[in-house]
């Protein structure tokens, strides 16, 4: 560890699901191995998730990136699927669809379900989102403070071709989106309901001022970290920390890592490249969010436009391939905004 790195004492992170999960399990691995330049084991990181995701079915309110982060970091993650609880078995999905009861695209698991049943018995009982995230956690003990980005319904939605609608497109639910179509049609437009509304939970934006560290991982622009600096307060807060702001891109070589991050980016205009994700994100000097941006070797090509954008860039791998892996793009995450 260079001994002029600065002392994380706290890092905040902006996540989505999948990959944010992934990066912050490495991040906690360098961290308790000391491969994190000023990091600890006793550096304290808040993950602030995306709920823009979430939705009701079958009577139950379901936080898909909230579970993929508390599963993840509480080793009780599905690992070949990136999402779900491991030894999931589907017996209520199949009851469900043997009485007809739709959708039968989306399925929960009868583990998962467990989850969901507490969630949405301790919401009908008065509890907020961030009290119940809270106590979920108790269980699971993920290793950091997880707290979803507001306690207020926001919801995405996503404009589809439709020719058989007036309009010519339809709007259906992100779940849909992504679980029923597979992502498999040109998303037009992203609608993200209730967001102008909503207030960021408690305990947000006092993560994002009194942190050592920002960083937005590899996770969805569009639908995951733009979501989230979407709530009004959050984007302001992130612009006016005093700490630094890194990120690092989930496109390499032009095209996503996971999910869905192309597809979104054109919905918006961005052109799909790790370079253009950056810009977009855009500098903190020039009323963007960011201080840093890291490209895979792969775009290494893209530095000098993000350096003409007023960004720190750098070119690292950054296949999530193993946690020594992504503990060092962790670690060079930090040394990008601590040099």
């Amino acid at each position: 560890m260079p001994s002029s790195a600065l002392p994380l004492r706290r890092i905040t992170v902006l996540s989505g699901g999948v990959g944010g999960a992934r990066f912050v399990q490495g991040l906690l691995h360098g961290l308790r191995s000391g491969a994190v330049p000023g990091g600890s084991a006793d550096t304290e990181i808040t993950v602030i998730a995306n709920t823009a995701d979430d939705w009701w079915i079958h009577g139950l309110k379901v936080c898909p990136d909230l579970d993929t982060l508390m599963y993840t970091l509480g080793d009780g993650i599905d690992v070949d699927r990136g999402w779900g609880r491991r030894d999931e078995t589907w017996s209520a999905k199949t009851e469900l669809e043997a009485y007809g009861v739709e959708p039968t695209w989306f399925g929960l698991g009868d583990r998962d379900i467990a989850t969901h049943l507490v969630r949405t018995q301790m919401l009908e009982a008065g509890f907020t989102l961030s009290q119940v995230t809270e106590a979920l956690c108790r269980r699971w003990q993920p290793g950091v403070t997880l707290v979803p980005m507001s306690d207020d319904r926001v919801e995405t939605h996503i404009a589809v071709a439709d020719p058989d609608s007036p309009s010519g497109r339809s709007v259906i639910h992100f779940q849909e989106y992504w679980v029923r179509l597979r992502a498999a049609v040109p998303a037009e437009t992203v609608i993200v309901v209730g967001q102008d509304a909503a207030t960021p939970a408690p305990g947000v934006l006092e993560a994002i001022a009194d942190t050592d560290l920002l960083i937005v991982p590899p996770s969805n622009p569009v639908v995951s970290v733009g979501t989230i600096l979407g709530v009004p307060g959050i984007r302001d807060a992130v612009r006016a920390s005093a700490a630094p702001v890194v990120g690092l891109s989930p496109i390499v070589g032009a095209s996503h890592v996971h999910g869905m991050a192309a597809q979104m980016l054109t919905s918006i205009g961005v052109e799909v490249g790790a370079g253009a994700v950056g810009v977009h994100y855009g500098a903190r000097s020039a009323g963007g969010v960011l201080d840093g941006w890291l490209v895979d070797t792969r775009d290494a090509d893209q530095v000098p436009l993000l350096e003409e954008a007023g960004l720190r860039a750098r070119a690292v791998p950054l296949m999530m391939s193993a946690p020594d892996a992504t503990a060092a793009m962790a670690a060079e995450a930090v040394a990008l905004v601590q040099s």
